[in-house]
């Protein structure tokens, strides 16, 4: 095999994780093409070092959330100002979690996970770019607040407000297309 199709076959074997990376956090298709396009172009750059190594999903994911951080970091628009007080009565997990949970354990009105997911990813398209960013990265990408505060280089406070407010818009949109479904 020539190192061209050694390369494809690579490339066919981590498109879907590299663009569905991108996307979580892009919430557009051209964006999270374009990024995906660079993710692969530094690895055919590198793939003599990382062609044959088991640990090289989790560079080209590295490298995509990276690549979308700092694709955020120089188009976002300038963050709102949010107050960093949490209203009362509020729980920060619980009522997004519940949520999620539901529609996961939905079999109702779904035909597959494949619309769950497919719902979800509509919703989450329509959230601002910072409290979007906040969620795929806490939810899809386990990373810590702090870890996010630092990579979005903002303050934690805010960060902790955008997921909460994140999860709370998510949570009604779902809650809206589930009764538009009847489910």
């Amino acid at each position: 095999m020539t190192d061209s199709q050694s390369f494809e076959s690579f490339m066919r074997s981590y498109q879907n994780m590299v663009y569905t990376t991108a996307y979580r956090l892009l919430a557009s298709h051209a964006e999270a093409q374009d990024i995906s396009q660079e993710v692969f172009l530094k690895a055919y750059d590198r793939f003599d070092e990382i062609g044959g190594s088991p640990r090289v999903g989790g560079w080209l994911k590295t490298v995509t959330r990276n690549m979308c951080l700092n694709h955020l970091t120089r188009h976002r628009r300038r963050w709102r100002h949010f107050s960093d007080f949490k209203r009362e009565g509020q729980d920060d997990d619980s009522d997004f979690e519940a949520t999620l949970a539901d529609e996961s354990a939905s079999s109702g009105g779904f035909d597959d996970s494949q619309d769950q997911r497919s719902m979800l990813e509509g919703a989450m398209a329509d959230l601002p770019d910072d409290q979007r960013a906040a969620i795929a990265l806490y939810h899809f990408e386990d990373m810590p607040y702090q870890e996010i505060a630092a990579r979005l280089k903002v303050s934690l406070s805010k960060i902790k407000t955008d997921i909460m407010r994140g999860r709370q818009a998510l949570k009604s949109k779902l809650e809206m297309k589930r009764g538009e479904l009847g489910i």
